[in-house]
Order: C-alpha cells, then sequence, then structure tokens
C-alpha cells in the first residue's frame, strides 16, 4: 500500500479549493477522525480527548450515524466538529457523479456539516466544483499528515511516529475510529495527544473562523 504521510506542496496546489492546514501563529493542531461513528472505537477516542481537554472533528459515514446515533449525539454534547465523508464510504474515483454527488446529499440528511472529506481521499474535480459551488457550499477538508492508522501492515509504534515526526503547527490530522485502525490508533492517539501537549500544544476542532484562514505551506 502506497501513501504519502505529509501531503506535499505541490500536491495540494492541484486541488488549491481545499483545505489541506490552517494558517496559524498558535500551537494548535487539528485531529480528525475518519469512518465512525463506531460503538467501540468513538467512546474510546471521546475519553481520550476529555481527558486532555482536546477537541476534534468527525467525518462521519451516513449509514454508520443511523445505526449509532446516540454516539453521533456524543460526539456533538461533547463539543467536537461533525463533517460529512459520504453516506456509504464510496470512492469518487470509481462511482460516476452523479451516484457520488448523491451520496453526499444522502449523507447530508443525517450530518448537518458543511465540512466534507472524501473517503480515501479521492474526488474528482468535477465532483469537487460541485460540492464547493452549491448555494451552501462544502469546505472540502482534506489533511497535512496521515497517521497510517488504516495500513495494517505498519506497526502501531510506526503509527504513533508517522504523527510525532510529521506534525507541525495547523496539521491536521487524520485517524480513523474503525475496527481496521483500532490496533494502531488505541496506541498512537494517546501518544501524540500527551507528546504535544506536553510541547504547549492545543487540539481544536477545525471551525468555519480555521477554514477562513486556512493557506497551502
Amino acid at each position: 500500500m502506497y501513501y504519502l504521510i505529509k501531503s506535499p506542496g505541490w500536491f495540494k496546489s492541484i486541488f488549491p479549493n481545499m483545505i489541506w492546514e490552517a494558517a496559524t501563529q498558535k500551537n494548535e493542531m487539528f485531529l480528525t477522525f475518519d469512518d465512525g461513528p463506531h460503538p467501540v472505537h468513538t467512546p474510546f477516542i471521546l475519553n481520550i480527548l476529555k481527558q486532555y481537554n482536546a477537541k476534534a472533528t468527525f467525518f462521519c459515514i451516513g449509514k454508520n450515524v443511523v445505526q449509532y446515533p446516540h454516539i453521533y449525539q456524543q460526539i456533538i454534547d461533547e463539543g467536537h466538529a461533525i463533517g460529512n465523508h459520504t453516506y456509504n464510504h464510496v470512492n469518487g474515483y470509481v462511482v460516476k457523479d452523479e451516484m457520488y454527488l448523491k451520496e453526499v446529499n444522502d449523507a447530508a440528511d443525517v450530518i448537518k456539516s458543511n465540512l466534507f472529506r472524501p473517503p480515501y481521499g479521492r474526488i474528482k474535480r468535477f465532483q469537487a466544483k460541485v460540492l464547493t459551488t452549491l448555494q451552501k457550499p462544502y469546505k472540502i477538508i482534506m489533511w497535512t499528515v496521515l497517521s497510517g492508522d488504516f495500513d495494517t501492515s505498519i506497526t502501531k509504534e510506526t503509527c504513533a511516529e508517522n504523527v510525532l515526526l510529521k506534525a507541525t503547527n495547523g496539521a491536521i490530522i487524520v485517524f480513523h475510529d474503525s475496527d481496521k485502525a483500532a490496533e494502531r490508533m488505541y496506541y498512537a492517539l494517546p501518544k501524540v495527544l500527551q507528546y504535544f501537549t506536553d510541547k504547549g500544544y492545543v487540539f481544536e476542532k477545525i471551525t468555519e473562523l480555521i477554514t477562513n484562514r486556512t493557506c497551502l505551506k
């Protein structure tokens, strides 16, 4: 499995209307979690975040919100942000544009947010253009650093190091609340929170204010 841990500048320049990181002078980072809500892994994450007084953004799959509405509501009640991750976690490169946009719309029936992250990070230019030019446009949130927790070929230690060594001010960091990622996420997330908290960083959720002061680095 090939992927880049840190999004390079040249890649970001291809998709300049997407949000890759936040311009900030503060010691702040932005944890994000894809694929939930999950009845076991999401509560674990929420508990760890609470211990560090950290906020995060959860990009939820529509069908999971329908299945676990109480977990979804817990995310909101505890002060975190939520985003749309399609209804069935579809790959924008594979499905037809009409079907992809329907997936986003179907998820929007249960996920009230203008934040969107494409599953697998795969979205066609046309799909992105439609979503960002609606009457109520979406903010497409990508990432600065992938933890790699979804990659079963890496160790939990490597997963933690991916973030510890690559994340800097304004970084948008990706973890997952899914069965596939659980072993590595359970190990890496507390270490990331402890390490950067000790260095004076705070973890914030993605808000309209953040998306309005983003930039490429």
